[in-house]
């Protein structure tokens, strides 16, 4: 008899509280090298993204969007299946304190130390890419700078909102992906819920972390500015940066621990061992 090739979500929720448990007691060097991996490997998500989206004229808009959200997949399938430290992802963590499994201290130590693994990360692709290397040249920087000027040019309001629904469905996508046993069932786990926030618009955190400072380092560095927008390059700047890697921060946690692990601790684990 074949074994199953899906976890019901009553067990992968299960599960997740064990994962929590093993990422809270994670040495803090290997919180630091797995979070700068994980940066870089949504970055390499972000900057396909930005490539595939030049060029597009405006009447495929969506279809610009969609094929932009269906390769920046390729940055959560690397943390999933090659393994690395994701904040966004790790705001699944809320399931192993609910259970008393963890602490706050630990949860805590464990997302300041892998976001700012991931922002190091990230921007040090950001830096190789459009600082170093010359691919941001031309019409892909005009790109890069538009969208990070787009992002800048958000409110707080909107960045956080977004960041709620970016992580609602990045955490989904991650509990899909443990739903499967098989690569092919993972990477379609992952497929359709990040292609589908960022084909939507939403704010994930560590994207921005690489989508902003490579629009910065583009700026700075490239001869790419000449068809970027005049607003994109005005709202581009490092106080809307640290503004909305802040809020979308915010928003990630309370969409991912509020709207994912919360709900569903509440669903299918609390109580579960008396059941």
């Amino acid at each position: 008899m074949a074994e199953p090739q899906f976890v019901a979500p009553a067990q992968v929720y299960k599960n997740l509280v064990t994962v929590s448990v093993g990422k809270a007691n994670l040495s803090v060097g290997k919180m630091i090298l797995l979070g700068v991996l994980a940066g870089c490997y949504i970055g390499f998500g972000a900057h396909l993204c930005t490539t595939v989206t030049t060029g597009w004229a405006g009447q495929f808009f969506g279809l610009c969007k969609f094929f932009g959200g269906a390769v920046f997949s390729v940055g959560l399938m690397l943390v999933v299946i090659a393994g690395a430290e994701l904040f966004t992802g790790n705001c699944l963590m809320p399931l192993g304190l609910l259970e008393r499994k963890i602490t706050w201290g630990g949860m805590l130590k464990n997302w300041v130390i892998v976001w700012v693994a991931n922002l190091a990360g990230s921007i040090l692709l950001a830096w190789m890419i459009a600082g170093m290397s010359g691919l941001n040249n031309g019409p892909i920087g005009t790109t890069a700078i538009n969208i990070a000027g787009g992002k800048c040019a958000l409110t707080s309001m909107q960045i956080f909102f977004r960041g709620i629904l970016a992580n609602w469905l990045v955490c989904l996508a991650v509990v899909l992906a443990l739903t499967s046993t098989d690569i092919v069932g993972k990477v379609f786990g992952v497929f359709f819920p990040i292609m589908a926030f960022v084909a939507m618009g939403f704010e994930h955190s560590v994207a921005n972390m690489y989508f902003i400072p490579a629009g910065l380092f583009t700026k700075a560095f490239e001869a790419a500015t000449t068809g970027a927008t005049q607003s994109a390059l005005d709202a581009l700047t490092m106080a809307n940066t640290v503004r909305n890697i802040i809020w979308a921060t915010i928003g990630n946690i309370v969409g991912g621990g509020g709207f994912v692990a919360l709900i569903y601790w509440a669903s299918y684990v609390k109580g579960s061992e008396q059941k």
